[in-house]
């Protein structure tokens, strides 16, 4: 997937406005012609066009940057690890190697 994929930025939510408005204005522009119906399969291409991005834009919150896929990587992998330490099967601590408290 493309990076202009993965994020959602101001300039693309921008495009995504001025698409809106312009199928707006294509819409008025064919209803005062008298030609809104004649005209169908043009509007369900602009509409298709945008409602993929809109779709896109509305789950934008769930793409993540390279940055946080690693990030969130990373996190899992130290999840999936066992933790070693006290609780750490097998291990028996040495009394002479207790910190004192």
């Amino acid at each position: 997937m493309a990076d202009g994929e993965q994020t959602y930025d101001d300039a693309r939510a921008r495009l995504l406005e001025q698409m809106l408005v312009a199928l707006a204005e294509r819409i008025q522009a064919l209803a005062a012609a008298g030609q809104l119906l004649e005209r169908a399969p043009e509007l369900m291409r602009l509409v298709g066009d945008i409602k993929s991005e809109l779709f896109h834009y509305e789950v934008r919150i769930t793409y993540d940057s390279p940055e946080v896929a690693e990030n969130r990587r990373i996190v899992a992998d130290a999840q999936r690890e066992p933790e070693a330490g006290w609780d750490a099967p097998g291990w028996t601590p040495d009394p002479e190697e207790r910190p004192e408290w």
